[in-house]
């Protein structure tokens, strides 16, 4: 991971002269997704790039410890290790970018990790996931518990209210709160953008938490009625550009929710590559936090290997 952002001033004033064309964003999105993806070896490539990018995650009440170490063992070893050798890229170190749980596993995961003998990162939700409409007080504490147990990266959601209702300084005191029990431990930032009512307030809340010193910003938390989507991820990932010609700071971005096909992962790295360049593909700076979207990966490269779809007994679950 690369190193933290500081974060800037409060800038009250681009954040007011901030007006996002709905018509042309929704234009750009459809021609992402109207392109034609790769094909053969060239799209095998892409697919294990894209395994190295993924947040591996699982957030559900049914998690047990048995399931986290399930989860760690599936990061290690992400694509069956033939498939691998078969594209010559069995010693290539190929895992997912973290692991990502609740608070209350992230002491499983470490365990799990350590016991595995890889250094993958454990990143933790907290203040107050899925909704963030707990107190304060109570948020800051979800993250200092967290890193205390070994989370590295803390994936924050905001107060969708104070986007809701304009109050910017207030949303930026909280972000700020957040990067400080943070600690060493990496700050990404859900915006829950299908919360937010429009793209400006996308804009203006990427821009916000960016100023506020998070190390990335991420889409959705994967529990609201509209996760990711290409607008919504053209307005932020033109806030990191902008963001980053006047300061200089790489910003990471984070799409999560609905992503589940290997064609999707192709289109979001086609996305990433054309707004902001190679050098944002790399998992320092992007990430995708998926829990089933491995697993169509691994079926697309079984089927590029064998030249057959694999059975569901035929690949490891994560």
């Amino acid at each position: 991971m690369s190193a933290h952002n500081r974060g800037t001033e409060l800038d009250l004033s681009w954040i007011s002269k901030i007006q996002v064309n709905h018509p042309a964003v929704l234009r750009r999105a459809e021609q992402i997704q109207a392109r034609r993806t790769v094909k053969k070896e060239w799209q095998a490539a892409w697919l294990l790039k894209a395994v190295t990018f993924i947040d591996l995650t699982t957030l559900s009440g049914d998690d047990t410890s048995s399931n986290i170490q399930r989860l760690c063992c599936k990061a290690k070893y992400p694509i069956r290790e033939d498939l691998l050798k078969a594209l010559n890229m069995h010693d290539k170190g190929i895992t997912t970018a973290a692991v990502c749980v609740y608070p209350a596993r992230v002491c499983d995961a470490v365990k799990a990790l350590k016991a595995a003998g890889c250094n993958i990162p454990v990143a933790s939700v907290a203040t107050g996931f899925p909704a963030g409409q707990t107190h304060l007080k109570t948020r800051l504490e979800e993250i200092r518990l967290a890193v205390e147990d070994g989370a590295t990266e803390i994936d924050v959601v905001i107060n969708r209210s104070l986007v809701l209702t304009g109050q910017w300084g207030a949303l930026y005191d909280e972000i700020r709160q957040f990067r400080k029990a943070c600690g060493e431990a990496h700050l990404k930032t859900i915006l829950a953008t299908g919360e937010l009512g429009s793209l400006t307030n996308v804009y203006k809340a990427s821009m916000i938490a960016m100023m506020a010193g998070s190390d990335f910003i991420k889409t959705s938390t994967g529990k609201e009625t509209v996760n990711a989507t290409f607008p919504v991820a053209i307005v932020m990932l033109r806030a990191i550009r902008d963001f980053f010609w006047k300061t200089g700071n790489k910003i990471g971005f984070k799409p999560a929710g609905g992503i589940r096909s290997a064609k999707d992962s192709l289109a979001w790295l086609s996305l990433v590559k054309e707004e902001l360049g190679d050098e944002w593909l790399k998992p320092e700076l992007f990430r995708i936090g998926a829990s089933t979207l491995l697993s169509d990966i691994e079926r697309q490269i079984y089927h590029h290997v064998t030249g057959r779809y694999a059975a569901y007994h035929d690949l490891p679950m994560s």
